[in-house]
């Protein structure tokens, strides 16, 4: 088992995740953000965790970030292409 510290981690950054999805499918259901722009932001996201060294000592955290938050733009089937 993993230690409570890392758990604590893994667990904040799942919730953080979770909460922005739904603010980001919120703000478009209510309109106050479209598809376009919405999937702007999540591929903004994406983009600055591309951006990080791959010399970085938390390079693959980044990769990793990246990879997820590009799974949740192509499996949202609602958000047209940009």
């Amino acid at each position: 088992m993993a230690p409570m510290t890392e758990i604590k981690d893994l667990a904040a950054g799942r919730a953080a995740l979770a909460i922005c999805e739904s603010l980001l499918i919120a703000l478009t259901e209510l309109k106050v953000l479209n598809d376009h722009d919405a999937r702007g932001v999540l591929e903004d996201a994406a983009a600055a965790h591309r951006g990080v060294e791959s010399a970085a000592p938390d390079a693959a955290i980044h990769t990793e970030a990246a990879h997820m938050i590009e799974k949740i733009i192509s499996v949202r089937n609602a958000l047209p292409p940009r």
